[in-house]
């Protein structure tokens, strides 16, 4: 997975960079953060298609998995009903890595309380296995969801016109960023 890793950042900020230079308009006008996700997912398509996870898709506010609502262990080992606000995932056609980008946006102006849960949910999703309830074994999907290769909690700052980034790895913050827009 590691390959895989490397290849998701650069796909990511590729297409964020163009979201956010031809887009400045319609993130300044106050729109929703689903119409925001809605013309992200256009560019993280677009990137996907020059990489070698042209068949993936882009989905936005996504929630199944095989065909049952998607969920995610918590810290207490009890299944979490969720869905993304963009994923970037095989819809369970490739066993071998079906998830590869979740990424959760917020306004900065919402609530600390509903960040909090996103990057908790980030990190739930990037786990390569839930201890003692699931780990890879090549041949199945997880009943509950992880191994997303990369989790990106995405924070608009209109009146700053900044964007704050979270990447998540392996279940672990990696790195932050600020850009400007």
């Amino acid at each position: 997975m590691d390959g895989i890793i490397r290849e998701l950042i650069p796909l990511f900020e590729k297409a964020n960079t163009r979201f956010l230079l031809e887009q400045d308009k319609l993130i300044l006008s106050g729109v929703s953060e689903r119409t925001l996700c809605g013309s992200l997912m256009i560019y993280l398509q677009e990137a996907l298609k020059a990489t070698t996870y042209s068949e993936y898709y882009v989905d936005v506010e996504y929630n199944r998995n095989n065909g049952k609502v998607k969920t995610i262990i918590n810290e207490n080992i009890e299944a979490i009903p969720i869905n993304c606000d963009i994923i970037i995932h095989s819809r369970g056609e490739n066993i071998y890595q079906d998830n590869l980008i979740a990424l959760e946006m917020k306004k900065s102006s919402n609530r600390k309380s509903a960040k909090i849960k996103d990057k908790n949910r980030l990190i739930a999703l990037t786990k390569d296995r839930f201890d003692d309830v699931w780990s890879f074994d090549g041949t199945s999907h997880p009943d509950h969801v992880c191994r997303y290769g990369l989790g990106v909690y995405y924070e608009i700052n209109a009146a700053k016109k900044e964007v704050y980034t979270e990447y998540y790895l392996r279940g672990k913050l990696t790195h932050t960023e600020v850009l400007t827009f």
